[in-house]
């Protein structure tokens, strides 16, 4: 029997580095994995991964740049399972590092969408689920940018601030239920983002995906009480 038996959990940018690591423990753990990522044939490439361990997955493909189409995700997840236990938002755009004067409106509009429209979307449509669960467990993906602003980082760096400020606001109202809400920072980590930001860095010197995901499933599990936190990954 696994921690997780029973219990259903959405993962965004799943596809690859920390989302797909999550989901692959995810489903170890027990639960059913909903994957959402914009390309099928990477999805599918992670459910083959899942299912020759035993696992069951659902995949999503969708962009989250297309807000609505996140909408009819809580709905649908009500009539398919009937229940939504966990969510992990890990999907994130980078940007392009550049001067705060410099920054197009269309890599702006991308931060903002992806970094902040889609957590609101995806809080609108699965809160109903997560308050109703059991033990009901949301996770957001941050950085410390949010916290402590960086030349050239401008774009990324405030996006994930205004998200901060939205998930903290939802787990102070979501408070006197069972449903524990969380940013989880991982820090340096040997993703694609990571070596689009830091070319020249050697990834076999950062934490792998993998090792970063044990971390943040203290965050889904029952029996955790933390709420309303900034969780960060340590070695």
């Amino acid at each position: 029997m696994g921690l997780l038996d029973g219990q259903v959990a959405l993962v965004t940018g799943a596809s690859r580095g920390i989302g797909r690591a999550a989901v692959l423990e995810l489903s170890r753990l027990g639960a059913h994995v909903v994957l959402i990522a914009r390309t099928q044939g990477a999805l599918e490439e992670v459910d083959d991964e899942i299912r020759a361990a035993g696992g069951t997955a659902t995949l999503l493909p969708l962009d989250l740049k297309n807000a609505e189409s996140l909408d009819p995700l809580g709905p649908t997840l009500l009539q398919r399972f009937g229940r939504l236990d966990i969510l992990v938002h890990n999907a994130g755009v980078l940007g392009k590092l550049t001067p705060a004067g410099h920054i197009t409106p269309r890599d702006f509009a991308e931060c903002i969408a992806v970094n902040l429209t889609a957590s609101y979307r995806l809080i609108r449509t699965c809160a109903p689920l997560l308050v109703a669960a059991p033990a009901g467990r949301a996770v957001f993906l941050t950085s410390s940018v949010a916290r402590a602003p960086r030349a050239f980082w401008g774009a990324y760096g405030a996006t994930k601030a205004a998200m901060e400020n939205l998930v903290l606001s939802w787990a102070q109202e979501v408070e006197a239920s069972a449903l524990r809400v969380n940013l989880f920072d991982p820090g340096g980590t040997a993703t694609r983002m990571r070596a689009q930001a830091f070319p020249g860095e050697d990834p076999n010197s950062l934490p792998q995906p993998g090792a970063v995901a044990m971390s943040l499933m203290k965050l889904c599990l029952p029996e955790t009480t933390v709420h309303g936190s900034i969780s960060r990954h340590r070695q």
